[in-house]
Parts: structure tokens; sequence; C-alpha cells
């Protein structure tokens, strides 16, 4: 899986470069960062949806921080395509969802990031999501699904960095 590890190692990149919004939970984002797609290993495929299974992954096995599991779990607007595969109930009683803002942070760092570790714009991420599995595929149905939430998360870490006046360009 060495396309989806680049991948990984850009998400923890991006997130190591918030931390002058994060404070004190710059460390947990980034764990959460260069583990949100551990679900995808094949030894580790429970349910086959890759947001529980990592989080399963790293409670069961390592006794992961809570956080870190959860937010492993919610990653990118998970709870949308846990519902599409019928796992919403499952994620929310294993996972409940916390620190919103965490969530909003991983989601940019993950929907900024290109398959080979690169930034690139949300826009450009979803297009390259809808060209890569086609417009016929679950995945694309959940990503039309799921982009209104991630714009929304997109944006908002946009804004504080903005607000910290912490430009994008320390993001490349």
């Amino acid at each position: 899986m060495p396309r989806r590890w680049e991948h990984s190692q850009g998400v923890g990149r991006r997130a190591e470069a918030l931390a002058p919004i994060l404070g004190k939970d710059a460390d947990i984002l980034a764990a959460s960062a260069w583990l949100h797609d551990i679900g995808y290993a094949p030894d580790l495929i429970d349910t086959g949806f890759h947001p529980i299974d990592g989080g399963r992954y790293l409670r069961d096995v390592h006794g992961a921080d809570e956080l870190l599991c959860r937010l492993v779990a919610h990653h990118t607007c998970a709870e949308i395509e846990a519902d599409e595969r019928g796992l919403l109930d499952i994620l929310t009683a294993e996972f409940p969802k916390q620190r919103g803002d965490l969530v909003e942070a991983l989601t940019f760092c993950d929907m900024t990031t290109s398959p080979d570790g690169l930034p690139l714009t949300v826009t450009e991420r979803l297009a390259e999501i809808r060209a890569r599995y086609g417009p016929e595929d679950a995945v694309t149905w959940t990503i039309n699904r799921a982009e209104p939430c991630i714009l929304s998360a997109v944006r908002a870490v946009e804004s504080r960095l903005t607000s910290a006046n912490v430009g994008l360009g320390c993001l490349v």
C-alpha cells in the first residue's frame, strides 16, 4: 500500500503544520492524521469500513488513547459513509464523536492532501476522488453526499488559520 502510505505521510505533515492553531492538541491531531487510514491494512479489515476498523485496531490491539481512536473513526465525515453502509449505529456506539474541532482539522488535512501526499485544494481533492472511482461507485455517491460536510470542515480550519494570522503557505 505504498500510495496509501504516501497519502498518510502527507496528511500527517499537514496536521503538524496546523500546530500554531492547535496548541496542546497538536500532538493528538498529528497522531490521528498519521494513522487515519490504518484501517485499510488488509490484516485489519473487519467491517470493511476503514474508519471503524482502524479505530478498533488502535483501541483493541494497542490500547490507544480514546480520543485518538475516536478521531480516526470519525475522520472525513465518516458518519455519512457509515450511514450508507448500515454501520452508523456501530460507529456511534463504539466511538461517540467528540472534539468536533479536531475532527474538522483532520478532515481538512485529509481532504487537502492528494493520494501521493501532496497538498491540493479541497475542490481538486473531491474531483480526484470522483475521477478515481467513477460516477457509479459507492465512494463517489458518498463523497457527493458528504461534500457539504467536507467543505464546511475545510472552511472552518481555513478561518481559524486566517484568524490566527497563519498563512496557508505554511501548509504547502
